[in-house]
């Protein structure tokens, strides 16, 4: 089984930092970005399996990235993590190419099962959102 290349983008360097940190230790972290832009462009460019991405960053927001990304590179599956738990970002973020949308209080439980799922074309979203 080929491991999993994941690429990172939040706006927060901490985050970015102790993401990296613990998923280096199943995946292979195709590489980080703190902005938009920089993602896409990255994206593209590296051609991760998986992209776990924040929704707020500033500039060209997760939202944007992912319908820019859906129609630039559709390979790439794109898995939301944010601290949005409101019904309207999940619908946004499922409409603008979302496969999986994690909320960052449950990263430590939900993430790593989310980036298989979504890897493996299957949708996955943070049990405690189910309502």
């Amino acid at each position: 089984m080929a491991i999993i290349q994941v690429f990172l983008a939040d706006d927060n360097g901490a985050m970015l930092a102790d993401l990296r940190d613990e998923l280096s230790k199943e995946f292979h972290i195709a590489g980080v970005a703190e902005n938009g832009e920089e993602a896409i462009r990255e994206v593209v460019r590296l051609d991760p399996d998986v992209l776990v991405l924040d929704i707020t960053m500033p500039g060209v927001n997760g939202l944007q990235v992912a319908l820019r990304l859906r129609r630039l590179h559709p390979r790439t599956k794109i898995l939301f993590l944010t601290i949005h738990e409101q019904a309207e970002y999940i619908a946004a973020a499922f409409s603008a190419g979302a496969c999986g949308y994690v909320t960052k209080r449950r990263l430590a439980s939900d993430l790593s099962r989310a980036i298989h799922e979504v890897s493996d074309g299957r949708t996955f979203l943070s049990p405690s959102l189910h309502q």
